[in-house]
């Protein structure tokens, strides 16, 4: 009797839990557990990341042009936030915005989309196991897509969390060890080292390769 009240009282327990959970802590709990399946294990820095709840988004539509709210058509934007965006050939380091809608990601300079990127075509994305916030968003070759997109978030957790269930490709992000390969256009290829170092840097080597410590 006493096992069987036992049983009784924590389903009572879990029931009176789970109907008092609002939408958005539905909505929290959700985001970590994607983000629990993609990093726990994996990436240096999860630990650390669990407590803190994910934003909505870090950019409110007042905070983005309104020529690029029109360029979007109208699309509901999901989650924005500012990024560093490196290109592929020379590694210049640019300020760029990453909004996510419903059904693309956008890679936005002041009034302008630099790069648009559909759910349906995203091929992969790719993080290292460091403690770095850089993310490679894969493209496929075509002629609409300049080659893959290489940026640098704050909260890398949140946005690859965010990015990959818009998307709905959890079990196309992948957490890398040593390097990567990403492609520039045109057939070519770069390649990314990861390391680990006394300051955080992002730099182009002597071999020609992009560094990140």
């Amino acid at each position: 009797t006493s096992e069987m009240l036992q049983k009784i009282c924590m389903r009572n327990l879990v029931r009176k839990y789970c109907r008092g959970v609002t939408a958005e802590r539905k909505v929290q709990l959700q985001q970590k557990v994607v983000a629990s399946a993609v990093f726990r294990g994996r990436k240096e820095g999860y630990l650390q990341s669990i407590n803190q709840p994910f934003a909505d988004t870090r950019l409110k539509e007042n905070d983005i042009n309104p020529k690029v709210l029109q360029l979007i058509h109208g699309e509901k934007i999901k989650y924005a936030t500012p990024v560093i965006k490196y290109d592929r050939n020379g590694f210049k380091a640019r300020d760029r915005l990453l909004v996510l809608t419903q059904s693309s990601a956008y890679v936005v300079e002041m009034a302008k989309i630099k790069q648009k990127i559909d759910y349906a075509t995203l091929k992969g994305i790719s993080t290292s196991n460091l403690s770095d916030g850089i993310v490679v968003i894969h493209v496929p070759e075509d002629n609409k897509q300049k080659g893959d997109v290489i940026l640098q978030c704050e909260h890398i957790f949140e946005t690859v969390t965010k990015l990959c269930m818009l998307a709905n490709k959890q079990n196309l992000v992948k957490v890398v060890q040593g390097s990567l390969q990403f492609r520039i256009g045109s057939g070519k290829e770069g390649t990314m080292v990861f390391t680990v170092g006394q300051e955080p840097q992002v730099f182009k080597a002597k071999t020609g390769h992009l560094t990140v410590v």
